[in-house]
């Protein structure tokens, strides 16, 4: 699956390396001149409008990530029309994210810096860090002066400039965005009707009925194999798309996520410390107990999950993610249905996931760059509407074709193939903005994401948390203590979760548990959470 996992959830420095990060000078890590170089894109005969940007072929080299089946970005038909229009010729270095995350932090700590970052993946600690101390450029002017794509969007969603620009005034990172809202539930529940219909079972609407059901699966032999093979329930534990933070709501009325952080009232909640948290802990132990969770949910990969739906005997009961075919193919899609939000004690309740719709790390230039101004300029050639669609999902030609009107429409995705695998292929994403009002005029949504569209207002939006956790920017500072009290906090909050749920002992440990939260500074992240909430308010 090729979305991006929310960019706020991924914390990589303790505050030491912060702060020392942020007080050194560039002459460590952006060269002994102090500075970015001078631009020498004049000098390649740099042209202010039209194509090709320069007459003289300029190089430069990108470095980032780029999803899992992803050829090598130079045999992308997109890019190498853009490197044809433009004359500026990139060596790509974009690399599956596991690898580059470690190449990435060798690159910035080296200095063996490349020309831009492209797909960045970068945290906020890293655009604070490396914008602070030289390695990324301010881009402000350079937009300003040559990126008129990027300055109508500004124009039209001043959310998005707000969303990139740094506590210091600085834009040092580019937005990427398809403004459709199908993130506010990642995780979609399915079930397996076509078992639910041969036990006489219906499909679950409470808590009770859906725990009945999974005993069904677990004891009954739905698959007709004669062997206790069924998996009643998998999730991936603490997975963007695959937690179980809403089956918590269900048991107790208090959604979680990966982040265990909500919003009710303009108040930060952090959810991990609260008795509905570990009430619903104490159940879910009993579940497990019952042979109702499947023991993989807490060590598996995506990989490892996305397997279980498609082996050669059905055995998958329930699971979530963030679309059914993705799991099971499309020979078993039929199979499932999704199962909506489960009354429990405190009626139905969907938990709503914390970010927007407008990512921040798609593009960066680094000091290393000679070319600043026709890098920006062949940059802002992805925030045009209907390249931007191209970015997203591919190429004209293989992906779309253009109706009377102009309108991208799709193809048909070749037989043996899904929507997400094709997009993988074609689509190199990154820099890209697609409003609401494209989805109306520039390009029509995928089938897939209209039906994500439907289902989430249908099953799920009645029920749906009014708030969340915007993209905030963090100052430097706060970032340091964020990353100081998080470190030890999520981690023993995360082990004590599968602990818990796993061998039991939540309501004896409880107190203590507590105690070291606060010991950790949970009180204090709460307090630099709900600052950075007032002060994102504030803005608007």
């Amino acid at each position: 699956m090729s979305r991006q996992p929310n960019p706020f959830l991924r914390r990589a420095c303790t505050a030491a390396a912060v702060t020392l990060a942020l007080t050194l000078t560039t002459t460590a890590c952006s060269g002994s001149d102090g500075g970015a170089n001078e631009d020498k894109s004049s000098e390649a005969g740099f042209a202010e409008t039209g194509l090709p940007i320069v007459k003289e072929r300029i190089e430069l080299r990108f470095s980032g990530k780029k999803a899992p089946l992803a050829p090598d970005y130079e045999q992308m038909s997109l890019l190498k029309n853009l490197e044809s229009s433009t004359n500026i010729d990139i060596t790509w270095e974009n690399l599956p994210e596991n690898v580059y995350q470690e190449k990435k932090n060798l690159l910035l700590a080296s200095g063996d810096l490349p020309d831009a970052f492209y797909n960045t993946g970068f945290t906020d600690t890293d655009i604070a860090t490396y914008g602070a101390n030289g390695t990324l450029i301010p881009l402000e002017d350079l937009i300003d002066k040559h990126a008129p794509n990027l300055k109508k969007v500004f124009a039209q969603r001043p959310e998005i400039r707000r969303a990139v620009t740094a506590p210091d005034g600085h834009i040092y990172t580019l937005p990427a965005s398809e403004e459709l809202g199908i993130g506010a539930v990642p995780s979609f529940w399915s079930i397996n009707k076509t078992w639910l219909d041969k036990l006489g079972l219906p499909v679950p609407t409470t808590v009770g009925q859906y725990r009945d059901a999974l005993k069904a699966f677990k004891d009954k032999d739905p698959n007709g194999n004669g062997k206790a093979d069924e998996i009643p329930l998998s999730f991936i534990d603490k997975w963007w798309c695959a937690d179980i933070g809403d089956l918590f709501a269900a048991l107790s009325g208090l959604p979680d996520n990966p982040q265990h952080r909500i919003v009710r009232d303009g108040k930060v909640i952090f959810t991990a410390n609260r008795p509905e948290y570990r009430d619903a802990l104490a159940e879910l132990h009993r579940w497990y107990a019952d042979g109702l969770i499947d023991p993989e949910s807490f060590a598996q990969d995506d990989k490892q999950y996305l397997a279980k739906g498609k082996t050669k005997q059905e055995v998958l009961g329930s699971y979530v993610w963030w679309e059914t075919e993705e799991v099971v193919g499309t020979g078993r899609k039929d199979d499932y249905t999704l199962m909506g939000p489960l009354k429990g004690p405190k009626g139905r309740l969907v938990g709503r996931s914390n970010g927007s719709d407008y990512g921040r790390d798609a593009f960066a230039i680094t000091r290393a760059n000679k070319y600043p101004a026709a890098t920006m300029r062949w940059v802002d050639q992805l925030y045009a509407p209907q390249m931007s669609a191209q970015v997203a999902w591919g190429p004209i030609g293989e992906v779309f074709e253009k109706d009377a009107r102009g309108k991208l429409r799709y193809l048909p995705v070749p037989e043996g193939t899904t929507a997400g695998e094709l997009r993988q292929k074609v689509a190199p994403v990154g820099p890209r903005v697609v409003l609401r009002e494209d989805f109306e005029k520039v390009v029509e949504p995928e089938a897939r994401a209209k039906q994500r569209q439907q289902d989430l207002n249908r099953v799920y939006g009645p029920y749906l948390e009014k708030e969340n956790y915007p993209p905030v920017f963090f100052t430097a500072d706060e970032l340091a203590q964020v990353t100081e009290i998080e470190t030890d906090l999520l981690a023993m909050v995360d082990k004590q979760r599968a602990e818990w749920i796993v061998n039991g002992g939540v309501e004896k440990a409880w107190d203590g548990y507590v105690t070291e939260l606060d010991r950790i500074g949970l009180p204090r992240l709460v307090e630099i959470y709900q600052a950075a909430l007032d002060r994102y308010r504030e803005s608007k």
